[in-house]
C-alpha cells in the first residue's frame, strides 16, 4: 500500500478552495518534487498533507506503517527559526515530540537524536547555539530534527531558500543521501530545476489544480526538457 494518497483532494479555507483536483501517490522509496509559481496551493497542499487542514473535498490515506502526523517536516525558513535561542542538541530533540520543546527526553529520544546528528555530520556542534550557525548549517539541524521524527518520509518545504549556492548543493546532496541509501522518502517543494532534474522520480506541477503529474522523464520532455519554466517560480 502507499504511504500517501490523495484521491479528488480539495483543500481550502473559510476565503475559499486553494487547491483541487488533486490526485497522486507517494510510495515508499519515492522522490516527489512539488513545483508551481506563488499562490499555486504548494504551501496549502502541504498543511493538508501534514494533517493541519482538513479535506474540503476527497481524501487523504496513510499506509504502509505511516501515520498521520508521522511525517518529517522541514517547513520554510523565517527569522524567528533563524534566530531560535537553543543548543543544536536541543533542536534536533525537539523533533521528537509534535509541537516541540519538553523539559524531559527518554532514553530513545537521545539516542534518535544523537544517531540523526551522526547521520548529518553534526554531532561535534552539538552545545553551540543555533542562532550563531551558518544559514547551511542551521538548514542541517533542522533536517537533523526533522529525521528524529520519522525516517520514513521527510516533507522539506523550499528547504534551500535563502542558502548561497555553495550550501544548496552540499543540502541536496545530504537530502539525496538520505534517499538513495537510507531509503527515506522525500516529498520535496522547491523551484530548483536543476536539482529536479538530478534527484526527483515524479513531479507534481501545481496551479491550485494539478497541471502536470508524472515521473521526471514525462516532465522534462513535457517541459521542453528543462528549457521552459516560466510558470514555475522563475
Amino acid at each position: 500500500m502507499a504511504l500517501i494518497k490523495c484521491e479528488g483532494l480539495a483543500l481550502g479555507y473559510e476565503d475559499g478552495v486553494a487547491v483541487r483536483g488533486v490526485d497522486l501517490t507517494v510510495e515508499r522509496g519515492d522522490y516527489l518534487f512539488i513545483i508551481g509559481e506563488n499562490g499555486s496551493g504548494k504551501s496549502t497542499l502541504v498543511k493538508g498533507l501534514l494533517g493541519l487542514i482538513p479535506p474540503a473535498a476527497g481524501r487523504i490515506e496513510y499506509g504502509d506503517g505511516l501515520r498521520r502526523g508521522g511525517i518529517g517536516y522541514l517547513p520554510q525558513k523565517t527569522e524567528i527559526q533563524r534566530d531560535f535561542p537553543a543548543s543544536v542538541r536541543e533542536v534536533v530533540l525537539s523533533g521528537c515530540v509534535s509541537g516541540g520543546f519538553r523539559p524531559f527526553y527518554t532514553r530513545e529520544d537521545k539516542e534518535r537524536a544523537h544517531e540523526a546528528m551522526m547521520r548529518l555530520g553534526i554531532h561535534g556542534i552539538g552545545k553551540k547555539s543555533y542562532r550563531e550557525l551558518s544559514g547551511g548549517q542551521q538548514q542541517r539541524v533542522l533536517l537533523a530534527r526533522a529525521l528524529t521524527a520519522t525516517k520514513t518520509l521527510l516533507l522539506l518545504d523550499e528547504p534551500a531558500s535563502g542558502l548561497d549556492p555553495e550550501a544548496t548543493a552540499e543540502l541536496y546532496e545530504t537530502v539525496g543521501e538520505l534517499h538513495r541509501h537510507d531509503g527515506v522518502t522525500i516529498i520535496m517543494v522547491s523551484h530548483d530545476m536543476h536539482a529536479l532534474a538530478a534527484e526527483a522520480e515524479h513531479v507534481l506541477r501545481m496551479k491550485t489544480t494539478p497541471v502536470f503529474y508524472g515521473t521526471r522523464e514525462e516532465y522534462l520532455t513535457a517541459a521542453g526538457k528543462g528549457e521552459s519554466a516560466e510558470d514555475d517560480g522563475h
